[in-house]
């Protein structure tokens, strides 16, 4: 599962980005600080099964904090984009193809309106981050035109001499971008297009390129920035213009901040809660910044890294948690209890997690046990968020 992390620059991704993965990368308030795409491992935050059979789970990816799983995605942080990305400005089709194989995309803004179209820091209230979302939807798709037009008419010649299907030409020329067959045929039939693609106008070829952007890298907006005075007024406008969008505000310093803190066993901070607790002894300096940070989140109830991580993941990309386990162990071979917790599409079924799992395990598959109710279930059972299932294969 890979998240792409995108914007113009100086919005605050690379300190998302940090945040979310505690990577070492460089944060500065000016443009271009990020020259290349970085990949890291953050985590979507589950309420884990252990606390139900009253044992510790012993995670062999990601962590567990009081019964809170945090479960290991890849993000990608892409090097801030600016206007006419697409036609290479930049580097910015380098940038772009970087997120060819993401699920996803959030893209993160300064809602406080310090930073202009360029990057630059301006004053706060200052530039309207509506501009921000109509760059960059405008960016993507003419990115995904480009590639739909590469060697058009020599495309278009040889869908007629050949009597190939357009829909398989199209999602062979996008396969890259996931664009699917069905995908393809879906969207040229709502889109009313004709079966000849000689005749389509431009503005149906983006229309075209427009839909299949939307339908294979759906987007949520990082509101970044909300501790900024005033930005809470640009949410709502923000709000109320792009009521398509999914909008979640969020401090990625405040994060950041508590992160660090928690690394260094000042705090106990879960990511995503509201509140953390002072653990070990701290200076008047340190006592100042956490009481700043609590009093934030007193009035924001979190500082909104994780829910944007998960909302993305569990709302947009329809995933579930899915543990392996046995009806009477539930530990692995080396003692490690639910050492396993795996992301899986809503839909899926007892066979796809076997899938999942290891390839071997399709061939060898008998059946399955839910653990929780302890009933036997076929390969085409569906799963359900937080199952717990057996895979019972030939000896």
């Amino acid at each position: 599962m890979l998240i792409g992390l995108l914007g113009k620059p100086s919005v605050g991704k690379s300190c998302f980005f940090k945040a979310a993965t505690l990577a070492e990368v460089e944060i500065h308030e000016r443009p271009f600080t990020t020259l290349k795409s970085t990949e890291g491992v953050a985590y979507v935050k589950v309420e884990c099964v252990d606390k139900e059979f009253n044992v510790k789970c012993n995670p062999r990816m990601g962590y567990c904090i009081n019964s809170n799983r945090f479960v290991a995605i890849k993000l990608m942080d892409v090097p801030g984009l600016i206007k006419d990305s697409h036609l290479g400005k930049g580097m910015g089709n380098q940038f772009l193809d970087d997120l060819n194989e993401a699920d996803a995309l959030i893209h993160v803004i300064d809602i406080s309106g310090g930073t202009d179209a360029e990057g630059n820091v301006v004053k706060p209230l200052s530039y309207n981050p509506e501009n921000d979302v109509k760059f960059l939807e405008n960016e993507l798709d003419y990115w995904y035109l480009r590639i739909l037009k590469k060697g058009w008419e020599k495309f278009v010649r040889t869908i007629k001499q050949d009597n190939k299907d357009v829909k398989k030409a199209i999602a062979k020329q996008l396969s890259g971008l996931r664009v699917t067959e069905e995908l393809t045929e879906d969207v040229i039939k709502n889109l009313k297009l004709s079966h000849d693609p000689e005749t389509w106008s431009e503005e149906e070829l983006y229309n075209l390129a427009r839909e299949l952007r939307k339908r294979t890298k759906p987007i949520i907006i990082a509101a970044n920035k909300i501790d900024v005075p005033g930005s809470k007024y640009n949410l709502e406008k923000l709000k109320e213009r792009f009521k398509e969008y999914i909008i979640i505000p969020c401090s990625s310093e405040s994060e950041l901040a508590l992160r660090e803190a928690a690394k260094k066993n000042l705090i106990e901070y879960i990511p995503g809660e509201k509140t953390f607790k002072i653990l070990n002894e701290i200076n008047e300096q340190q006592k100042k910044g956490l009481e700043f940070l609590q009093k934030f989140l007193n009035e924001n109830k979190t500082t909104g890294v994780q829910e944007i991580l998960n909302t993305i993941i569990f709302d947009v990309l329809k995933m579930i948690c899915v543990f392996p386990g046995g009806v009477n162990k539930l530990s692995d071979s080396k003692g490690n209890i639910l050492p396993d917790c795996f992301l899986l599409k809503e839909g899926s079924t007892a066979i796809d997690f076997a899938r999942v799992i290891h390839t071997d395990f399709v061939k060898n598959f008998v059946k399955a046990i839910d653990v929780r109710s302890k009933r036997i279930v076929g390969k085409e059972h569906v799963l359900r968020n937080r199952d717990i299932i057996e895979i019972m294969l030939k000896k």
